[in-house]
């Protein structure tokens, strides 16, 4: 049952009914802090008024799993259950990943606790906190910023907001002298925006790389140690809950994306929009280019990188990358996340542990309340200014040697000849065991424009160029 039918039979009978006049209102909490996102209502609050009516329609949206051709009933049943367009909006950001049935409980719980969380919440002067956990831009970015408008500090997990909103949500909290923290939004448990910010303060940092997604790593390490294909180590993740029904935030580097660019975003201090961040996923790895990457002394990692050039543009994307076996990073598996920072005065500092998992986040939003709370009096400082376009070198003018897996008709020798003509000096990776019409090799460092152009050069001659990845140098 889609998301739209199941909405018609729940919200709209189920919806928190206004309580009875002169009924005794929920006792208040002298509580400093407010957890939005939380599984339940507040105390009491099971039974909040219900909104008046309001005229709305919402769009299917990129990310939501009701089709489009259901989105007039899903509206339909939200605006007879009384639901405002900021509670449908949250319906369908609760439910982007959501393939079933939503339950009657669970679509009152819903309703009430953003009610509750609007009328309460917001309107009283003795929360002094509130900790974002929902994710996503809708409802989370209109709740973190009327937070912040009214003076409360706030604490996040939501690594979307941050990247796409985090350089106006720091100047409102910079406004209202309140604190805006998240460190989670970047490795889960890992403390990383913390040191940043603070330990490595007294730092040039020359370069921050790592493995940002546990996803994406799970699925590759069972690609490098099992032999397994993408589509099974897939499948596999997504069977222990390491993948979500739809991956593609994943598996095509957007949330590493998105993480990469909070991070360039503190270091260098002008806002990095995800927007700007090259990104390509890992879903057209082969077990032949985990092969020959095993063969050329190394492993595949999804690496979101960035540095600042010569130039002062910043180098920045999240790509799958061949890494050297005695790299930091290489023995980073599973879920596990990795990030490699090198300042000017300490030289390499590696930050590993769970990026993601319940208690791991917890562990860094709790941590981040607890600061608040120690700033109440006094904002913690936290931020970047705002960025554009102009700070990133544009990508096809980024240089690096690239490895190259390639096929055709004419025999080994004779596409190593004809790659050395169009790519320059390359340097082939011999694999024991490879298809009689394939080979593979990796270039100097080239321009990437450059390197399209040789690619194009080689395609014309009949040769088939099946694979391309990143070499870096970490």
């Amino acid at each position: 049952e889609s998301v739209a039918d199941a909405t018609m039979d729940s919200i709209a009978d189920d919806a928190p009914e206004a309580p009875e006049e002169g009924a005794e209102s929920a006792p208040k909490e002298a509580t400093e802090a407010s957890a939005e996102g939380a599984e339940t209502a507040p105390e009491g609050q099971q039974d909040a008024p219900k909104a008046e009516p309001e005229d709305y329609t919402l769009e299917a949206g990129e990310g939501f799993n009701v089709p489009a051709d259901n989105m007039k009933s899903f509206n339909e049943a939200c605006r007879k259950a009384g639901l405002t367009k900021a509670q449908a909006e949250a319906m369908l950001s609760w439910h982007r990943d959501f393939a079933g049935d939503v339950s009657k409980a669970q679509a009152q719980q819903e309703s009430a606790t953003l009610q509750a969380w609007q009328k309460q919440i917001m309107d009283d002067p003795e929360v002094k906190i509130v900790i974002e956990v929902m994710g996503g831009l809708k409802p989370a970015y209109d709740f973190v910023k009327t937070a912040l408008l009214k003076e409360k500090s706030v604490a996040t997990s939501n690594k979307e907001l941050v990247a796409k909103h985090g350089a106006e949500l720091i100047e409102i909290a910079k406004a209202n002298k309140v604190s805006f923290l998240f460190e989670a939004s970047v490795g889960g448990g890992i403390p990383i925006i913390r040191p940043l910010s603070q330990c490595l303060a007294a730092n040039d940092v020359i370069e921050v790389a790592g493995i940002l997604n546990g996803t994406t790593n799970f699925i590759l390490t069972k690609m490098i140690r099992e032999n397994m294909s993408f589509e099974d180590a897939l499948a596999m993740a997504q069977k222990l809950g390491y993948a979500e029904r739809n991956p593609a935030a994943d598996v095509e580097g957007h949330d590493a994306g998105r993480k990469i660019s909070i991070l360039a975003s503190l270091v260098y201090g002008k806002h990095v929009y995800p927007d700007y961040v090259h990104t390509q996923g890992i879903t057209k790895i082969t077990l032949q280019d985990v092969a020959y990457a095993a063969a050329w002394g190394g492993v595949i990692k999804l690496i979101g990188q960035v540095k600042r050039l010569d130039d002062g543009k910043l180098d920045i994307t999240v790509e799958p990358m061949f890494i050297s076996s005695d790299s930091q990073l290489a023995g980073v598996d599973d879920v596990f996340n990795g990030i490699l920072v090198k300042g000017d005065a300490t030289g390499d500092v590696v930050f590993y542990g769970k990026g993601a998992g319940k208690l791991p986040t917890a562990s860094a939003v709790v941590a981040d309340m607890m600061d608040c709370v120690k700033h109440l009096e006094k904002r913690k400082y936290l931020e970047w200014a705002d960025g554009d376009a102009t700070a990133v070198k544009p990508y096809e003018e980024t240089s690096y040697p690239a490895y190259y897996r390639i096929s055709g008709m004419m025999g080994e020798a004779q596409m190593l000849k004809k790659a050395a003509e169009c790519f320059g000096e390359i340097h082939q990776i011999a694999l024991s065991g490879a298809k009689s019409n394939e080979t593979a090799f990796f270039t100097e460092e080239m321009k990437v424009a450059d390197q399209e152009k040789a690619a194009a050069l080689l395609e014309e001659s009949g040769i088939e160029i099946l694979s391309k990845i990143r070499i870096a140098d970490l």
